[in-house]
């Protein structure tokens, strides 16, 4: 059975396995290797346990007709939490016990992919728990983060970065960018900085006054 790194000071980022689109086995082995936690939504146990990864927290409301005791043995030690309430999403109560564990941030693999609702859903949360929690979702295409008001790095000339606005987005201004915007707004639906890129290597510096920005590192 595939373990993972334990980092006793919970430093490293946790990892949440949800259930949408697997992804490379070679990603999912680079998270897996330093996260101190390994979290699986209910939906996606018996994937996991068929990949033979070890499992810390297996979390959902379990209301598809299976009993998650049954997986104590084949996961000991293994924390089994409870969480029926509906109106949050099993991914979201995945955030709220990190938060409760006062555990700062967290790496989610599956989430994107399958069902679009579910994509959509799990993407906009990440604003959703900013204030509590560094959310980072990776599929094999993409990274997919909230950035600061002031964020600034590095990147290769002709990287493809998308911002995106989780609502509307005001007084964003960058540099480094094929596609600049000055003091200008992004709002989903109408106007958004998708498939943009960098314009030499060097510093990207984006800046905005309002909202939450999602930045998107994607490629093909």
């Amino acid at each position: 059975m595939s373990s993972h790194h334990i980092v006793r000071d919970d430093q490293e980022p946790a990892l949440i396995i949800a259930n949408g689109e697997a992804c490379k086995q070679e990603l999912m082995n680079q998270l897996l290797e330093w996260s101190p936690l390994v979290i699986v939504l209910d939906s996606a146990i018996e994937r996991v346990i068929d990949l033979g990864i070890k499992i810390d927290v297996l979390i959902g409301d379990f209301d598809r007709g299976f009993n998650p005791e049954d997986y104590l043995e084949k996961q000991y030690p293994l924390e089994i939490v409870r969480a029926s309430d509906q109106v949050y999403t099993d991914l979201e109560k995945a955030f709220q016990y990190l938060i409760q564990r006062s555990i700062p941030a967290v790496n989610v693999i599956w989430a994107t992919g399958r069902r679009a609702d579910h994509t959509i859903t799990n993407i906009a949360s990440i604003a959703k728990f900013k204030d509590d929690l560094k959310i980072v979702i990776y599929d094999d295409y993409s990274k997919i983060y909230r950035i600061p008001n002031l964020f600034k790095k590095w990147y290769e000339k002709e990287t493809i970065i998308s911002l995106i606005p989780v609502g509307q987005v005001n007084g964003i201004t960058t540099d480094n960018l094929v596609y600049p915007l000055n003091e200008e707004s992004l709002i989903l639906g109408q106007r958004t900085g998708s498939s943009n890129s960098v314009l030499n290597d060097g510093i990207v510096t984006i800046s905005y006054k309002e909202g939450d920005l999602l930045m998107m590192e994607c490629h093909d």
